[in-house]
């Protein structure tokens, strides 16, 4: 396999390397139930909703799992 014969100079490795940071955001929009910025066709990393319905129920810590249990028994 053929070497380089001189070495590239650390503004055309620069150059090169820069190239990358200009490319553009991918098309993302709000999720319609917490309004956060998402990508079209996903589903949300923060509430779990997709096209409206609950996909993935977001994990919860226990404490507030027990708190979110005694606020429904209350309501009852």
């Amino acid at each position: 396999m053929p070497n380089p014969k001189r070495k590239h100079t650390p503004h055309r490795r620069d150059c090169r390397r820069s190239a990358n940071s200009k490319l553009d955001v991918p098309n993302s929009g709000k999720c319609p139930n917490c309004g956060v910025a998402k990508m079209s066709h996903k589903i949300c990393a923060e509430c779990g909703f997709y096209n409206g319905k609950l996909v993935v129920p977001k994990k919860m810590k226990k404490s507030e799992k027990s708190a979110l249990q005694q606020q429904m028994a209350d309501k009852q």
